[in-house]
């Protein structure tokens, strides 16, 4: 089946059913249309019989009729009628025993019999003494002959029944195989199908987390396999690109922190007048240049740090934690920088405590959250920390601080965005805390953002619930 596509597999998985169902199907209808037929051929045959045996039984009447009147008056036209009515009823005899009823034919003979030696009796003359006897026989055969025909009829009723119960049962045995042969033709189509799909995903799934160094390999419909192929193109690409990323920040890193290094030695030379002494205008030119010099070095660690977040993000731990332990640790790293601003931290927790997910990025995000809270909350304020349960882990963070403008909702989380509104105390940040949020919240599969209120900040943070 490796050569089958999908296409090909799927349809010749259906015509399978179909052939096992509708091949039921029509050998059911055959049988009943079998059966239909031998019951009409077996009544007309028991109509034709008892019909014959009630037309044989007058015919019997009229012979021992026209057999006393010729004993009595010795006329020729009676003698005439008698053998026209042992033609015909010899004749009804031959009909019916072309029936084969094997209860009949046997009484059939023997009625003839008895009818050749009344007719022989009668041509030689003798007494009615020698005549009655046979009459008497022919009769008790009629008698005889309905009862073995109603017999017969009854055999044929019962053996049409027990055929139609015999075939019954064929059917349903047949029936019940076909019916449990396409179930298993769907499961065995569904795994020649589901396995190399699943392969797709456990592929793709490596090719998220950055894992190129396993080859990918996907069985089932030719299509699949050279789809497997094609993603292990893809895989052998990726690595190459991760390759050459890491090279090139290695590359950017050197490149720009040698000459800024010495850069901010000259500066700092500079500012200790290590040359010679500064004016006051050449000292506030060099505070400039050792303000901006530190800024720049700030910036490309931080590029080179979020790009390193990026990277890792990718790798998840999942495993189960407590919140109120994860959340309480949160509060804690930040606690004396709280307390430096006076502020009030409450933590709260709706439904269960015990989460599956990858505590470490999850504690970066609430860190994160928690710290631009504390730096954009006012003096004495207070902040909420909240998760609950809905169908999703929700995590939730909310200050009293100016808030977010309108216009920066949209970019808030992106890097290097600080937003229109100030903190109330300066601050050191770079603008990359919420794009890291953003990073390792959507390589836990979830989602960020930014809700419009009217007071202060509320960031929530959705992750999928595997408890």
């Amino acid at each position: 089946m490796n050569r089958i596509s999908f296409q090909q597999g799927m349809f010749f998985g259906f015509a399978l059913i179909v052939l096992l169902l509708g091949g039921a199907a029509v050998e059911s209808w055959l049988v009943v249309e079998r059966l239909v037929e031998q019951s009409r051929k077996a009544s007309d045959q028991a109509i034709n019989l008892m019909a014959g045996l009630q037309e044989l039984g007058e015919r019997t009447v009229d012979i021992e009729r026209s057999a006393r009147q010729y004993m009595v008056v010795d006329d020729p036209l009676f003698r005439q009628r008698f053998e026209e009515h042992m033609a015909q009823s010899l004749a009804l005899v031959e009909r019916m025993e072309a029936h084969g009823a094997d209860s009949v034919t046997p009484l059939l003979g023997g009625w003839r019999m008895v009818a050749e030696a009344l007719r022989g009796s009668l041509e030689k003359g003798r007494g009615q003494a020698e005549l009655t006897p046979l009459l008497l026989r022919q009769a008790e055969l009629n008698d005889l002959l309905k009862q073995a025909g109603q017999r017969w009829i009854e055999t044929q009723n019962s053996n049409l029944l027990k055929q139609l119960d015999e075939k019954r049962l064929e059917l349903g045995g047949r029936l019940m195989a076909a019916l449990g042969g396409a179930p298993l033709v769907a499961l065995a189509m569904a795994w020649w199908l589901i396995r190399p799909v699943r392969q797709l995903e456990q592929a793709i799934s490596r090719l998220g987390a950055n894992r190129f160094e396993e080859a990918i390999q996907v069985g089932g419909p030719a299509d699949l396999r050279q789809l497997g192929h094609r993603l292990d193109w893809l895989r052998l690409r990726l690595a190459e690109l991760e390759a050459d990323r890491e090279r090139s920040l290695r590359h950017v890193s050197h490149e720009l922190k040698t000459p800024l290094t010495a850069l901010k030695e000259g500066v700092a030379l500079l500012r200790e007048e290590v040359p010679g002494p500064l004016g006051e205008n050449q000292r506030e030119v060099v505070d400039i240049l050792q303000h901006n010099v530190a800024a720049l070095q700030q910036q490309i660690e931080n590029l080179l740090g979020l790009n390193a977040i990026a990277f890792e993000a990718r790798r998840l731990d999942i495993a189960r934690v407590d919140l109120n332990k994860l959340m309480a640790e949160v509060v804690m790293r930040r606690d004396f920088h709280a307390q430096s601003r006076q502020l009030k931290v409450s933590v709260a927790i709706s439904g269960s405590a015990i989460a599956l997910l990858d505590a470490e990025k999850t504690a970066v995000v609430l860190d994160n959250l928690l710290s631009n809270a504390i730096d954009f909350s006012p003096e004495g304020g207070d902040i909420h920390l909240l998760a609950s349960r809905n169908g999703v882990l929700c995590f939730e963070c909310i200050d009293q601080g100016p808030g977010i403008a309108p216009d920066d909702i949209e970019r808030i989380f992106d890097p290097f965005v600080q937003g229109q509104r100030a903190a109330p105390v300066p601050r050191q940040g770079s603008g990359v805390g919420l794009s890291i949020v953003r990073e390792l919240v959507r390589a836990m599969g979830g989602r960020v953002e930014a809700l419009p209120v009217e007071r202060g900040a509320h960031f929530r943070v959705e992750l999928p619930d595997e408890s």
